[in-house]
């Protein structure tokens, strides 16, 4: 079976600030039901899964997007997995690395999604911007970020070889919603317990 990812934009152009939105939410659920993005002004976290596209904002607020939202940056694929097993009581480091030994290579593209209960998911949102736009490190300094604990939910993202940096971001990069589908974001670290 052939897998394909669908990327609009890249993250070169988000860090060099050029944010606009150019195709909508809508546009890019029509290539797949599992990925990350974000909205005109790199506002906030996208998450699709489960074929729904939900946004966290910087003010922690977690919603369903109508589809007409603008973006700038998404990756996304109709997500079938290729490899599925169980793990528990380990850090996110420790769930990358188990990942890593169970893709074909660390020089393709590969689809991430970990379903589950986690001790621990700490994410952070973006802070959007006006325009005139600037680099997007200007607003990672003011992002939001929030820890739960003991929270039911899914991992969803990419792991993107080195050789690709700037088309993604180099090794994981994942996106967060809890199964009640009111706190996700961008995911800085977790662990697993079942």
């Amino acid at each position: 079976m052939t897998n394909i990812l669908y990327q609009h934009g890249t993250l070169g152009t988000l860090m060099a600030g050029l944010l606009k939105g150019t195709t909508s939410i809508n546009e890019i659920l029509k290539h797949g039901d599992l990925g990350i993005a974000t909205l005109t002004g790199s506002n906030g976290e996208v998450i699709f899964v489960d074929g729904k596209a939900y946004h966290a904002n910087e003010h922690k607020e977690f919603v369903e997007l109508k589809g007409d939202e603008l973006t700038p940056y998404a990756t996304v694929t109709k997500f079938k997995a290729d490899t599925t097993y169980q793990t528990k009581d380990k850090s996110s480091e420790d769930v990358f690395d188990e990942v890593k030994e169970n893709m074909l290579s660390e020089n393709l593209f590969s689809a991430v999604k970990i379903s589950g209960v986690f001790k621990k998911m700490h994410v952070r949102m973006m802070p959007g911007q006006e325009p005139p736009y600037t680099r997007l490190i200007d607003s990672a300094r003011r992002q939001p970020e929030q820890t739960e604990t003991y929270i039911k939910g899914t991992v969803v993202g990419f792991f993107t070889p080195e050789l690709f940096h700037g088309v993604g971001s180099a090794g994981f990069h994942v996106h967060f919603a809890n199964d009640d589908r009111n706190f996700g974001g961008h995911v800085l670290d977790f662990e697993v317990e079942d």
